[in-house]
């Protein structure tokens, strides 16, 4: 005679399905960016810290964020990136002394100019003669607004571009790890081109260019520079 063995418990199904969930959620919550500054999980789109000691920044969250919303709040060591975004009339890339079409420049503190090169194995830097900086203030009002070391001048006059945007210095490396993540070979390839141009029409949208890869590759700003 057989015995009907009936249905089996669903309990043990049930807890290793939430046994699953549970740990993905962990891991989620491990490989999740953090705040820099309290470890507290970041949405993708967050703002960014200047550490003017080593010249990296740093994410944060919205809290941290609005805590260095003041200057003096950083006392020297952190200053908030701002998010403003200005595009400016064309502007001379040869009065601005540049080798190249693509580059930003960054005011110091000191009112030294110091023009930054992206290109696949990081930025180069040089310097902007200051008689040459200060023409171009007076061709174009708004560069004297230009936070140092927190804004830039970025420049587009590559393969018949002509952009010229005061941007938050995030946005800047945004732009170099579009770079670093295209180049191809010696020339660059096919793809990178048509990145850059992808870039700086959703700078013009109003959307945040470079997309998640470049966000979370601004914050090594200061890493893979080389003096020129």
């Amino acid at each position: 005679m057989s015995v009907g063995l009936g249905p089996r418990p669903a309990g043990g199904a049930l807890h290793r399905l939430t046994l699953r969930a549970t740990r993905a959620r962990e891991r989620a919550a491990a490989t999740a960016q953090r705040c820099d500054l309290c470890a507290q999980p970041l949405p993708e789109a967050h703002r960014h810290l200047l550490d003017e000691r080593t010249s990296a920044l740093r994410c944060v969250c919205r809290a941290c964020a609005l805590l260095f919303a003041r200057e003096a709040a950083g006392r020297g060591h952190y200053l908030l990136i701002p998010d403003r975004r200005v595009r400016l009339p064309s502007l001379s890339s040869r009065a601005l002394g540049m080798p190249v079409g693509l580059a930003f420049l960054v005011c110091q503190a000191d009112g030294q100019v110091i023009a930054h090169y992206p290109s696949p194995i990081g930025v180069t830097q040089g310097e902007v003669d200051s008689t040459v900086w200060a023409r171009a203030r007076e061709q174009c009002e708004e560069l004297t607004t230009v936070r140092p070391l927190v804004e830039a001048l970025l420049v587009n006059t590559a393969r018949g571009a002509d952009e010229h945007w005061i941007v938050p210095i995030d946005v800047c490396y945004r732009l170099v790890a579009v770079i670093q993540a295209e180049w191809r070979g010696l020339s660059g390839g096919s793809t990178v081109w048509p990145a850059v141009t992808e870039f700086f029409a959703a700078l013009r949208d109003g959307a945040e260019p470079g997309g998640k890869a470049g966000a979370d590759t601004a914050a090594s700003a200061g890493t893979g520079s080389q003096d020129r």
